[in-house]
C-alpha cells in the first residue's frame, strides 16, 4: 500500500512538472517579414526575432497604442522595474493598450534565464529576444536618440509614433500619466 501510494505521489509530481511548462506565447514561424502580437498568454517563452523583424513589431497598420520595454535579464534596474510593467499591462491592455518586452540577453539565455524570469514575474505580455550580433542598428532604428542603455521604455500612439519615451527605470505615475492620454484610465 504504501508502495502504491508512492508512486501515486511520484506520478502526479511528474504530471505537475511537465504541465508547467506553457507552450511559446508565439508561433515559431511567421509569414514573410509580418511579425504578429499573439494574444495575451502566458510568455513563459520569448520569441527569438531578427533586425528585419523589428519595425513591424514595432509599428503595425492600424494598430493600438503599444508598450515597449527593452530590457536584460542582467540589468538590475530592468529586473526591479518589471513588476510594474506587468501591472501596467494587466491594467491597461483591457483598455486598448498592447505590451511588448523586448530581451537584449544573449541567444543562450532564450531557453533559460528568460524564462525562468518570466515565470517568476508571471509575465502574459509578448516577449521577444532580439537575436543580432550588433544591436547598434536596431537601437537607432527605435529612436535615434537612445544610446542602447537599459531599460529602456517607448510608448506609441495607434499611429506608430512615440509620444513618451524614458531611458533607464521608470517613473510608473509618468508612464501611467502617458498612457491614460491615450487610452484613459476607464476604471
Amino acid at each position: 500500500m504504501l508502495r502504491l501510494t508512492k508512486s501515486i505521489l511520484l506520478a502526479l509530481g511528474l504530471g505537475s512538472l511537465l504541465l508547467s511548462f506553457a507552450a511559446p506565447a508565439h508561433p515559431q514561424g511567421s509569414r514573410g517579414s509580418r511579425v504578429k502580437r499573439a494574444a495575451v498568454k502566458p510568455a513563459t517563452v520569448a520569441r527569438a526575432i531578427t533586425a528585419e523583424e523589428l519595425p513591424a513589431l514595432l509599428k503595425p497598420a492600424g494598430a493600438r497604442p503599444l508598450l515597449v520595454n527593452y530590457w536584460a535579464t542582467w540589468c538590475d534596474p530592468c529586473r526591479e522595474e518589471f513588476p510594474d510593467l506587468v501591472k501596467i499591462d494587466k491594467e491597461y491592455r483591457p483598455h486598448g493598450l498592447d505590451s511588448i518586452a523586448i530581451s537584449l540577453d544573449d541567444l543562450a539565455e532564450l531557453k533559460t534565464g528568460v524564462p525562468r524570469f518570466l515565470r517568476q514575474m508571471k509575465v502574459r505580455m509578448p516577449v521577444y529576444l532580439l537575436n543580432v550580433a550588433d544591436p547598434e542598428p536596431s537601437i537607432k532604428l527605435t529612436d535615434p536618440a537612445w544610446s542602447g542603455a537599459l531599460p529602456a521604455t517607448f510608448l506609441y500612439d495607434a499611429k506608430g509614433e512615440i509620444v513618451f519615451k524614458h531611458f533607464g527605470r521608470f517613473n510608473t505615475a509618468e508612464l501611467r500619466t502617458a498612457i491614460e492620454k491615450l487610452v484613459g484610465s476607464r476604471q
